[in-house]
């Protein structure tokens, strides 16, 4: 198992701000099937995903990204609405999760697994772009996003952004819906998505696939839809 690297905390001072803006580079944290660099790689030089639908014109800058790091987002991760690339729902990130109670009655607190890439703006402000199917090719405005910690947009599902922190001195962003967990019904996965989930935690983290599975199985939308068995097996079976 790989060792999850934890994120500093956001300094909004005054001169903290002043030292991190304009943002160059950040880390896209990337917790759906993005965490698989083979479904990333589709965003950033452009093609379909192995499974996927939909086609992708790519970023501007292709290149790979500049390093990659496992960290744990403090949320919950879920699935809802339905993917036009892999049709089932589509996961999201809920930074603001009520922490879950242990049987002793104490909170615990409620992370999910993420694979952080070292990007440019520009990549990151087109790989935003093709999540919402627009062509890429404006760079966002992140000041609020890494003064406040959060900011939006749009009103889509993907135009939320989150800075939970820092990571050797780069913001730490990603994006999600506006809305909770709470306010939106659940819609379970298709297989092909998953996989991608699956294998991007294995790969990042070092996790087992079963660990990965008994992970994803749990979370709202996959649970009581999908087994820890079946999604393991995900991994093994082809493409």
């Amino acid at each position: 198992m790989i060792r999850a690297r934890r994120l500093e905390a956001l300094d909004d001072s005054p001169e903290a701000v002043r030292r991190r803006s304009p943002v160059h580079h950040l880390w896209y944290a990337a917790y759906g099937s993005n965490m698989h660099l083979d479904r990333l790689t589709a965003y950033l030089a452009g093609g379909r995903p192995p499974g996927g639908l939909r086609g992708y014109p790519g970023c501007r800058d292709p290149r790979a990204p500049a390093r990659t790091a496992p960290i744990m987002l403090p949320g919950l991760l879920y699935f809802a609405t339905e993917s036009q690339v892999w049709t089932g729902g589509s996961a999201f990130y809920d930074p603001d999760a009520a922490p879950a109670r242990r049987p002793d009655g104490r909170p615990e607190s409620v992370e999910l697994p993420s694979c952080a890439y070292l990007l440019t703006l520009s990549q990151f402000s087109d790989i935003a772009a093709q999540e919402m199917y627009r062509e890429p090719g404006e760079d966002l405005d992140l000041t609020e996003a890494v003064t406040r910690g959060r900011s939006r947009t749009g009103p889509g599902r993907y135009e939320t952004l989150v800075c939970p922190g820092l990571l050797d001195g780069y913001p730490v962003l990603t994006f999600t819906a506006p809305w909770s967990s709470q306010d939106i019904a659940m819609n379970p996965p298709a297989a092909a998505y998953l996989r991608h989930i699956a294998a991007g935690i294995v790969a990042s983290h070092g996790w087992s696939a079963r660990r990965a599975a008994d992970y994803l199985a749990g979370c709202p939308g996959a649970d009581g839809h999908w087994t820890a068995t079946e999604i393991a097996a995900l991994l093994t079976a082809p493409a």
